[in-house]
């Protein structure tokens, strides 16, 4: 019999209770959407006279290059951020405190400003001494530091929620820190914490909309000035409704990305042996582990 570590195997009234809360919550849910469609609908958001700008190609060809400008703005935030993140988390675990304290202070520092005010004081702030930077560069920036601060801190986590023993392992047959860190801790690390680490990447993705306040031309950008067009009925609501529906197209396409990825890496032979290496009592041994992940290093199959 198989039940849940965290709660017990709900009984048939239970079960019962459970149904009847989630036909409720479900029935809530439509019936708040059907009324903000009818309020749309009431007030004239359907009528083609507020979706007769969407009707020119040059238009969507701005909604394609504001595409591409958010995922570009990604694209290299994301990138900096996770090698940011290998960086601090690396300065945290080090064992010279010359080291591990002011990066420690530079994560905590990182982490509490907020997104939005790093790119004003890039974009606005610079220029008071004399530095001018392209909003573009000021949303990669910020974006790079706050994601790979956080990135640091899951790292970090996923390399100190290992067991011990994996670590002394790793010293016992002659490993120095920094192999036991790359062959043994990392790469267990990593798979664990993947999908935190693709969570983040979703909210980089949706924070260069941010981008918008420096005048960043991203998508969020677009939408409000095709919305302000006095001349087309301000079509602000048509135009959130296309720009939003572009960032729930792109969240899911990354968040199905790490689920192939993450499929993979589980039925990768090299990661099961791995894995089995690293269970205790399953007939594996520390040193089976370390065998394992050099030959994930080298290339070597099972």
């Amino acid at each position: 019999m198989s039940g849940s570590v965290l709660y017990d195997v709900p009984g048939p009234r239970a079960v019962v209770r459970n149904r009847i809360i989630g036909a409720v919550t479900i029935l809530v849910v439509l019936l708040f959407a059907g009324w903000v469609v009818w309020r749309f609908y009431e007030t004239g958001q359907f009528s083609p006279e507020k979706w007769e700008l969407f009707t020119y190609a040059s238009i969507w060809m701005l909604f394609l290059e504001a595409t591409w400008n958010t995922l570009a703005a990604f694209g290299v935030a994301a990138v900096g951020a996770i090698i940011l993140g290998f960086v601090l988390a690396l300065g945290r675990m080090s064992d010279h405190a010359w080291v591990r304290v002011p990066v420690s202070w530079i994560v905590e520092i990182l982490r509490a400003i907020p997104v939005l005010i790093f790119m004003m004081l890039l974009y606005y702030g610079l220029p008071v001494i004399g530095v001018k930077m392209s909003p573009y560069w000021a949303v990669v920036i910020a974006l790079i530091a706050y994601n790979g601060s956080v990135l640091a801190e899951v790292i970090r986590a996923g390399v100190e929620s290992l067991p011990r023993g994996q670590s002394e392992a790793g010293y016992a047959i002659g490993l120095r820190k920094a192999g036991v860190m790359r062959l043994v801790l990392l790469p267990q690390a990593i798979r664990a914490m993947l999908p935190v680490i693709i969570s983040q990447l979703v909210v980089t993705l949706k924070d260069t909309a941010l981008g918008f306040i420096i005048t960043y031309h991203e998508l969020l950008y677009l939408v409000k000035l095709l919305g302000s067009q006095a001349l087309y009925n301000s079509p602000l609501i048509p135009s959130a409704i296309i720009g939003g529906s572009i960032y729930v197209a792109l969240c899911l396409a990354l968040s199905y990305v790490a689920y192939i990825v993450e499929k993979r890496t589980r039925r990768s032979p090299k990661v099961t042996t791995v894995a089995a290496a690293a269970q205790p009592g399953q007939g594996g041994t520390d040193t089976e582990l370390i065998v394992a992940q050099s030959d994930i290093r080298t290339g070597g199959g099972a």
